[in-house]
């Protein structure tokens, strides 16, 4: 099973956070959280977004850019940007990834787009929008890396409760 790392720079919105925590604990990827965040970690809005998954997430707190990148030297990372030229879905991702998405009203610093142009990649939309909602965008990524590594470690089919059809159901 690949290691998903989901790396949020500066959030702002603790809803946002709270459903990306939650596809975090679903899927087993680790929440990076780097300062200044949006919000306090125990926002109600935040952890009413995540339910009762906060103990079965592995999360990590850095104090900046630099702090996460001192701790996370020889990461593979993916930049999420509306400003990229490569689709998320042509890249071939690896067993350990990090995938980097920036606050919601600003995204990520163009030094470091500019810095990493054929690591960063977006996610493909019509031009009247200004970009997806961050905790969708996390999920259609955090989906791609499964997909491409066969759903490994992932319960991939269900089963069905005996169910009585009432009186005028179809």
């Amino acid at each position: 099973m690949p290691h998903i790392n989901i790396v949020l720079c500066e959030p702002e919105i603790p809803q946002n956070t709270g459903n990306i925590a939650r596809t975090c604990a679903a899927t087993g990827a680790s929440l990076h959280l780097i300062r200044p965040l949006g919000f306090t970690i125990d926002d109600r809005r935040m952890r009413r977004a995540g339910l009762d998954y906060w103990d079965k997430l592995d999360v990590h707190f850095y104090d900046g850019l630099d702090d996460f990148f001192s701790k996370n030297p020889n990461a593979e990372l993916y930049f999420f940007s509306t400003k990229a030229q490569n689709l998320y879905s042509d890249v071939k991702y690896g067993d350990n990834v990090f995938l980097m998405f920036g606050k919601e009203t600003r995204g990520l610093p163009e030094d470091l787009l500019f810095a990493n142009p054929d690591k960063c990649v977006r996610i493909p939309m019509l031009d009247r929008l200004r970009s997806l909602n961050l905790s969708n965008s996390v999920a259609i990524a955090v989906y791609e890396v499964l997909r491409q590594h066969g759903f490994e470690g992932l319960r991939q089919s269900g089963e069905l409760t005996s169910f009585v059809w009432g009186e005028g159901q179809l």
